[in-house]
């Protein structure tokens, strides 16, 4: 017998072994824990499964960041090729979600004016109906310097809406 042939079975069987672990390793994954399929109560008496949002509740509402429903205003600023740039920011939360922007424009110059008027008129179609959390945007009708500016509003409006 070649040696060649006496190694064949033990490969064999190592791969069908491997194939084994692996299956029980995935099986095993996809079992829910103990702590899953009865969680024990929580400090207070409070089970783990009350810190998941119902039907009618918000994610932000239960983890406890949720912000207060309102209209927000701050200024953002940022750097154009013409020097330091400032643009106004109003948003009106409920429930989390933007329900209305509005954009005051503080142009330096005719170059500012048009690109924070292009950002102004697009950015309604970006963030309105989205989770103030979810916020960041990057470039609006052509403009992406107005969006540093506006992002840093947002962040400012974030710390006084919680």
């Amino acid at each position: 017998m070649r040696p060649s042939a006496l190694n064949r079975p033990v490969r064999k069987s190592i791969y069908v072994g491997i194939a084994g672990l692996s299956l029980v390793g995935t099986v095993a994954g996809c079992a829910p824990s103990a702590a899953e399929s009865n969680p024990a109560p929580a400090a207070g008496g409070a089970s783990a499964a009350a810190t998941t949002p119902s039907a009618g509740e918000s994610a932000l509402a239960s983890s406890g960041s949720s912000y207060k429903d309102g209209t927000y205003s701050a200024d953002g600023t940022y750097v154009s090729p013409n020097g330091n740039e400032k643009v106004g920011v109003q948003l009106t939360l409920a429930s989390g979600k933007v329900t209305d922007v509005q954009i005051t424009q503080h142009p330096s110059n005719p170059n500012t004016r048009k690109f924070q008027g292009e950002f102004a008129g697009g950015i309604a179609a970006q963030v309105v109906g989205k989770n103030i959390e979810d916020l960041n945007v990057s470039k609006v009708a052509g403009s992406s310097l107005t969006s540093g500016g506006f992002n840093q509003a947002v962040e400012q409006i974030k710390s006084e809406a919680q």
